[in-house]
């Protein structure tokens, strides 16, 4: 009987005659990419979408801001200046056209490792599936976490020298960050880390008409800051900072949740309800297709006719200098 050494020897000797016949298989390739992932909108998918006929829509508001009660007296009418009447004001929104362009070589669509079935006498990739699906459901992906930061980031005052790009796309109008600072009411953390007397002290900051819903009022702050609020009810030595660390149920701050956003700025945050923020329409995200034969390339054209506003701001707290994580 052979020994195992004398075995291990002849398997040796069987899997360098294969490298050498060329008969080893070679490096296993996977049937598809492996997609990036990138960061996932929050708010885009909650906020309130109001629909635009025109480039310009304006939203009346209208309300008693003040007693409109008075002690009556038996036979005498009110004073001109015991009337009331209600007041009125608009917000507006105007669109703005966002465009983007993918333009894909035709043979990067024809020597890529998907490949989709060739139908309806189209060219391989030219139908459903493969690499020009895949690129197309990225695209979609892409532009709504850049809606959402157009939403949530832009202001008219951004600037940045070292990309004319990205100051022109997000100086184009303001945000609701901006808006929310701007009309709305604003609490300075003044540097302190994330904590319950953070959140108590913002929702003492909006005016107590605005917090008869308190579960549909959310505290907006960055995923590392919703992570370092969890830290600090993780805390506690009862079962809620067990479930801190080991679940992954909402967090809340008094009567409120407390949500992470992608693209919130780690110093800032932003407590409202997710159906104040309005996010106007004109056009509806289009994505058209063409090719240029010439140059042997497919085309894809993505546009859409924007705007983005608060309904009422004075419904909104900004967070601002919030400290960075320890």
């Amino acid at each position: 009987m052979s020994s195992n050494s004398t075995l291990l020897r002849k398997a040796d000797l069987a899997i360098e005659d294969l490298r050498a016949d060329g008969g080893e298989l070679n490096p296993e390739q996977g049937a598809s990419f492996i997609r990036k992932l990138i960061k996932q909108p929050t708010l885009i998918r909650r906020c309130r979408v109001v629909e635009m006929l025109a480039s310009k829509r304006k939203i009346n508001k209208i309300g008693f801001g003040r007693r409109i009660l008075r002690k009556a007296t038996s036979g005498v009418a009110l004073t001109p200046a015991q009337r009331s009447k209600p007041s009125t004001e608009q917000i507006e929104l105007n669109s703005k056209e966002q465009i983007a362009e993918v333009r894909l070589p035709y043979d990067v669509l024809e020597d890529n490792i998907e490949r989709a079935s060739a139908a309806n006498n189209e060219g391989s990739n030219t139908g459903p599936g493969g690499l020009r699906q895949t690129i197309i459901d990225l695209i979609a992906e892409r532009a709504a976490l850049d809606t959402e930061e157009l939403g949530l980031l832009s202001d008219t005052d951004y600037t940045n020298p070292g990309d004319p790009d990205d100051e022109e796309f997000l100086a184009q109008g303001d945000g609701w960050l901006k808006i929310g600072k701007t009309v709305g009411n604003v609490y300075d953390v003044n540097n302190q880390t994330v904590s319950k007397t953070v959140f108590k002290n913002g929702l003492k900051t909006m005016p107590v008409q605005f917090q008869r819903n308190k579960p549909a009022i959310n505290h907006f702050v960055s995923v590392n800051q919703e992570t370092e609020y969890r830290d600090t009810l993780a805390d506690r030595g009862t079962g809620l900072g067990d479930n801190m660390v080991q679940g992954t149920a909402p967090v809340f701050a008094y009567g409120s949740p407390v949500s992470a956003v992608s693209l919130m700025p780690e110093d800032t945050g932003i407590y409202t309800d997710p159906m104040n923020l309005i996010f106007g329409i004109q056009r509806q995200v289009s994505m058209e297709f063409d090719k240029d034969i010439s140059a042997r390339v497919y085309i894809i054209v993505l546009t859409m006719r924007i705007d983005f506003q608060i309904e009422e701001a004075e419904a909104a707290v900004v967070y601002e200098n919030i400290a960075d994580m320890p």
